[in-house]
């Protein structure tokens, strides 16, 4: 009888205790304002004129560019995404949000899932941790030159404040477009002898570009404001101030933004703050995000340019404008100054300014100040079987079929390179010249990082096959943010770590390499996964110009069946079903 009345009483006291566990929970998310945020999309091809030129773009829901998923910090983004693609696989990855405790919701496909197949559909439910100013994008082949993006806002999480005042916000997803299909552009890479995509034709704000016509002039583009290409204006009262969230989805190109008579300040990259400074015009790298403010402190019988316009390549692109319109002043009067003109598009020491004056706010997390292990990525342009391709350490990246997520889960050695890639390259290497062999080789190795330790990533750049070029490449690290370190010129050295910043480096999850320079940046591999790391210039990163970190892979529980249902994975899973 004893027994019984224990037996009971243990039983009461679990009920009891998961009934509190419950209510606490039921109370915490009511106090902290989280929810589900539930989304049903479709994506598929549709016709569209993002810039008056009719072309082939992928929308979702029949949006171009997609639709803007709003929420607050400690949300569940719920997207069940069904693929009307015909005849091509489709992911959307979350650029920027970490994916802890989700990796197979990172939405890269041969790496953290495999490609939804048309007609499937796939559910992403993750959890969106902190405030920032984020995006998404397709992440196979190059569905993301097709217009397959969108921006991703997150507010604090309720009762919090931002550590500025403002009065009102914008949001402006900047992209480049060409007229040339992503799948003739994804042949032509693939071609031999490998035939460039050249420079875009058009610069789109929010999706919203103008071909063979200029807003500056009041009649070469004749627009009655309800075309898919007319410009989003910006609607300002005087004496406010604005906060501008920017994000850059762009394939190829590196922009500077500016408006007309203006001065902005910048406070956050990549969803983190940053000690505010003030700049005439803001470099942004494909990959980055930004918060600027300004202030309407200018004549309010005017309007003024929004421009941008390329940098680190020779634009062969016109600028992109719209403009910033003070009510109650017509839309229809044109600025009276010109656009702002950018910085010299090779003004490298420009662009190092700026991006030297980018600080972490007082308070944040700082880098520990050792790490554990240093790999050394460099940068090259080689040729493979006479295709020109880009390689890291020589090993020009190639996905296999089977998703790494899966395979190293299962044990699956057979499903990639087993060798680890080389973690530096030889020190004789002259980065300044071609190389005297400009042969490399495929590779789909993985480095893999020991949980909870501090690894270092030295960026090398160098010079291309052709003499005396050397290009800008935006690094993009998934499911972790990085300290950025420092900057500097020519081959990185030992003694170079004494120029390390460990007092105020900001933390990013895209960092450049300036041409001919070095980057060094910090992270501590403490989220278990398989994360890409790769050149954010989608054509080359579709020219093996990427890594691949896995990070205690074992531990990650309760994958979805459908995310590796492709490759070595999906048969397993299929000889599991029929046994």
């Amino acid at each position: 009888m004893d027994l019984l009345i224990d037996s009971c009483m243990i039983k009461c006291t679990r009920f009891l205790l998961l009934s509190l566990c419950f209510l606490s929970s039921l109370c915490l998310n009511s106090v902290l304002g989280a929810e589900v945020r539930n989304f049903k999309w479709e994506v598929k091809y549709m016709r569209w004129s993002p810039d008056g030129a009719e072309a082939e773009v992928i929308g979702i829901n029949g949006q171009f560019p997609g639709p803007t998923i709003r929420a607050r910090a400690g949300d569940t983004i719920h997207v069940e995404l069904t693929n009307k693609l015909q005849d091509e696989g489709v992911v959307i990855h979350w650029h920027g949000i970490r994916q802890v405790g989700t990796p197979w919701a990172d939405g890269t496909a041969s790496i953290s899932q495999c490609p939804i197949k048309p007609g499937k559909t796939f559910v992403y439910r993750f959890e969106v941790d902190k405030a920032g100013t984020y995006f998404y994008h397709g992440h196979y082949g190059m569905q993301r030159s097709a217009g397959l993006y969108g921006s991703l806002i997150v507010d604090v999480a309720q009762g919090e404040k931002e550590p500025f005042h403002y009065d009102g916000e914008f949001n402006i997803l900047l992209s480049d477009w060409w007229h040339k299909s992503s799948r003739e552009q994804e042949l032509d890479l693939s071609s031999k002898p490998t035939r460039w995509i050249g420079e875009p034709q058009t610069l789109l704000i929010n999706g919203r570009g103008q071909y063979n016509c200029s807003l500056a002039s009041n009649s070469s583009c004749n627009l009655s404001g309800n075309e898919q290409y007319a410009p989003q204006i910006l609607p300002v009262h005087p004496n406010k101030t604005y906060r501008l969230r920017i994000a850059s989805s762009t394939s190829l190109s590196s922009l500077n933004l500016a408006i007309g008579n203006h001065k902005l300040v910048v406070v956050e990259a990549d969803g983190n703050y940053l000690q505010p400074f003030s700049v005439d015009n803001i470099d942004i790298q494909s990959g980055d995000s930004y918060s600027i403010l300004f202030t309407t402190d200018q004549d309010p019988s005017q309007n003024y340019w929004i421009s941008v316009s390329v940098r680190g390549r020779e634009p062969k692109t016109p600028q992109g404008l719209t403009v910033l319109n003070y009510l109650p002043t017509s839309i229809s009067k044109l600025p009276l100054s010109p656009p702002p003109v950018s910085p010299k598009w090779d003004d490298h020491d420009y662009s190092k300014t700026f991006s030297n004056k980018i600080l972490a706010l007082v308070g944040s997390p700082k880098p520990p100040t050792k790490s554990n292990r240093r790999i050394v990525l460099l940068n090259t342009q080689n040729f493979i079987d006479g295709y020109t391709k880009w390689s890291v350490n020589n090993v020009s990246l190639v996905l296999p079929e089977t998703p790494y997520l899966g395979s190293i889960k299962h044990g699956l050695s057979n499903a990639f390179d087993g060798k680890p890639p080389p973690e530096n390259f030889k020190q004789d290497y002259d980065v300044m010249k071609p190389a005297s062999n400009k042969n490399s080789t495929y590779g789909s190795g993985v480095y893999y990082l020991e949980l909870n330790t501090t690894v270092d990533v030295i960026l090398q750049n160098a010079n291309a096959i052709k003499e005396n070029v050397s290009e800008i490449h935006p690094w993009h690290l998934h499911g972790h943010d990085f300290w950025v370190l420092g900057y500097g010129e020519g081959k990185f050295v030992e003694k170079d770590e004494e120029k390390f910043n460990l007092k105020n480096p900001p933390l990013r999850n895209t960092a450049v390499i300036f041409p001919y320079g070095w980057t060094a940046i910090r992270f501590v591999a403490d989220n278990p996964g398989a994360w890409a790391f790769h050149c954010h210039i989608e054509p080359h990163l579709h020219m093996g110009m990427g890594v691949i970190f896995a990070e205690d892979i074992l531990r990650v529980q309760n994958i979805p069946s459908d995310a590796l249902a492709c490759g070595l994975t999906g048969k397993m899973a299929t000889n599991n079903v029929q046994t």
